[in-house]
């Protein structure tokens, strides 16, 4: 009767270890989420900084006052500056080429979520597994 007692209380136990398994998966997913979001908040402020930009360009001194956006527009201002020619053209390709880049980030961040959550699901049976055959010894 000894060896019951003790065989019930290490169930517990290790049933705690698989709950824990499975937490630890949920918060692989919950922190992949976190990243999910980035590229179209990216997207969002580089719009506004081009949204600028267009605006700027047809102001008086488009040069400085699309330079000061610089910070805002990241990749986009090599494409922009110097001010010159056709800039609505040139802040037209500029957003194309954004939207293709943050579209390829986000793919690759769900890709990652994917991969991160697989793995650490994996690890988590198998932990598991693991844990539920040794509390049988």
């Amino acid at each position: 009767m000894g060896t019951n007692t003790q065989r019930d209380g290490s169930t517990g136990t290790w049933t705690a270890f698989l709950a824990m398994a499975f937490i630890i998966v949920g918060l692989a997913g919950m922190f992949a989420s976190y990243a999910a979001p980035l590229p179209l908040a990216r997207a969002l402020e580089r719009e506004s900084a081009l949204d600028a930009a267009q605006a700027a360009a047809h102001g008086p001194d488009a040069q400085a006052a699309i330079e000061a956006l610089r910070p805002r527009l990241g990749d986009s201002a090599d494409a922009l500056l110097p001010v010159g020619g056709d800039m609505d053209a040139r802040i037209a390709a500029a957003r194309r080429a954004m939207r293709a880049e943050l579209a390829e980030d986000a793919r690759v961040a769900a890709l990652r979520s994917r991969w991160i959550i697989g793995v650490v699901t994996a690890m988590g049976i198998a932990f598991g597994a693991a844990v539920l055959h040794a509390s049988r010894r």
